[in-house]
């Protein structure tokens, strides 16, 4: 199994057992993790640290902004916040492309990945 898979299967294990979701979409999934390359592979850049500002800046400016399209606006930071609520303030792994992908269906941006 290749470490892309493996990540995929990490990502998917903590979206159904840790976060509860069920109706998880494999292709979107898929197509998030390899849109953020070989950052994956790296233990920092893998993850979201939502008590750090300036990496929910980087998240906001960098992926919702420019990848996504979308403007700046207090809606676009209420529903970051949403997200680091959801994966639980005090979980420590917070890996990026899970991040991304409840960031994505949140926001209705899954045609962008298609």
């Amino acid at each position: 199994m290749s470490k892309f898979d493996e990540a995929l299967e990490t990502y998917n294990a903590q979206m159904t057992e840790k976060l509860g979701m069920s109706d998880v979409d494999a292709d979107l999934l898929k197509a998030i993790t390899k849109s953020l390359g070989p950052s994956i592979y790296n233990k920092d850049s893998s993850m979201v640290s939502c008590s750090d500002a300036e990496e929910v800046a980087r998240v906001k400016n960098n992926f919702a902004i420019k990848k996504l399209g979308l403007e700046d606006s207090p809606e676009l930071d209420a529903q970051i916040k949403e997200v680091c609520t959801e994966m639980g303030t005090s979980n420590r792994s917070k890996h990026r492309a899970v991040f991304y992908y409840i960031l994505v269906k949140k926001l209705g941006k899954e045609s962008l990945f298609s």
